[in-house]
């Protein structure tokens, strides 16, 4: 299972993984007790339950990078490019916008 840590402004907002089932994303409790910097996406409202798709959720996949951005991130790392989500566990820990991407190892 490939799991990862999805921060929005340096909080913990929740986690992401990917299992047999396919992706899944859930909020972390305490991010929904205080929601300060509210959901992570508009497509992702605050909820207790899981997100599950059988590809990566929209979202996250729109914050992996295109074009020629990703092809030096794969040649560099020698990622497979069908692998969404170790590409967004790779690239998005530092990415545009308030979220970042934690590899949980």
């Amino acid at each position: 299972m490939k799991k990862g840590l999805v921060y929005k402004k340096n909080k913990l907002a929740g986690t992401i993984w990917e299992d047999e089932n396919g992706y899944s994303f859930q909020y972390n409790v305490s991010y929904l007790q205080q929601p300060i910097y509210g959901p992570v996406s508009r497509t992702l409202p605050l909820r207790s339950e899981v997100f599950s798709d059988k590809n990566l959720i929209p979202f996250f996949d729109g914050l992996i990078p295109e074009g020629w951005l990703l092809k030096i991130a794969i040649d560099n790392w020698k990622l497979n490019p069908r692998d969404r989500m170790a590409l967004l566990l790779t690239l998005c820990k530092d990415c545009i916008g308030d979220i970042s991407i934690i590899n949980e190892k």
